[in-house]
């Protein structure tokens, strides 16, 4: 089983790193930036937590930043309700649609996430059409509560979101770092890194 010290948010793109969320956000834009909106979506895979069935994550937010003014950006749905993601079903290089919006372009400075909940399932696999959906079933079976060590990441850098293209980000949720067993206990201190930005 995986034992291991808690563990600081890693990114692999050049132009990402870490840090805090900013000082006051807001869902609205800076007003020097342009109010044409452009398409921004984040997708999402996962390094796998190898000894699992299933990992459900329930996501509550993703939000993109200018500077420290902050845009809400809806599930793949459309909702900005909450969205669960079966990391196990994102092994591989699977993917799927965390979240799509319509933020207004110029340079965005900042990615939020922020993880509601989480659970570990050993004994069974989760069904389901898709690797995220509004819900997710759980699976029968022996399963713990993972207590999160974190609840926001946030991915710091500079990309740009223009009328003309889509931006997508796709972000790895590393499972096998992010958990961590104490004895009969699991607690999650989520690691996601860029992969990519195009």
């Amino acid at each position: 089983m995986l034992c291991r010290s808690a563990i600081a948010v890693t990114v692999s793109l050049a132009i990402f790193g870490c840090g805090g969320s900013p000082t006051a956000p807001s869902d609205s834009s800076s007003s020097s930036s342009s109010t044409t909106p452009g398409t921004l979506n984040v997708r999402i895979t996962d390094s796998p937590y190898g000894s699992a069935k299933a990992v459900l994550v329930t996501f509550s937010e993703v939000m993109a930043y200018r500077d420290s003014n902050g845009t809400r950006v809806p599930f793949a749905d459309g909702s900005t309700s909450t969205w669960t993601c079966d990391l196990k079903k994102l092994q591989n290089g699977a993917q799927d649609l965390l979240a799509s919006g319509r933020p207004n372009t110029g340079t965005y400075t900042m990615v939020k996430v922020v993880v509601q909940s989480a659970k570990i399932f050993f004994d069974n696999s989760a069904v389901s059409a898709t690797p995220c959906a509004r819900s997710i079933p759980e699976p029968a079976g022996a399963s713990f509560p993972l207590a999160l060590a974190a609840r926001e990441v946030s991915l710091n850098g500079s990309f740009g979101l223009n009328s003309n293209a889509p931006t997508t980000i796709l972000i790895d949720f590393d499972g096998e770092s992010s958990i961590r067993q104490n004895g009969s206990t699991y607690t999650m201190d989520p690691v996601l890194r860029v992969v990519s930005v195009q």
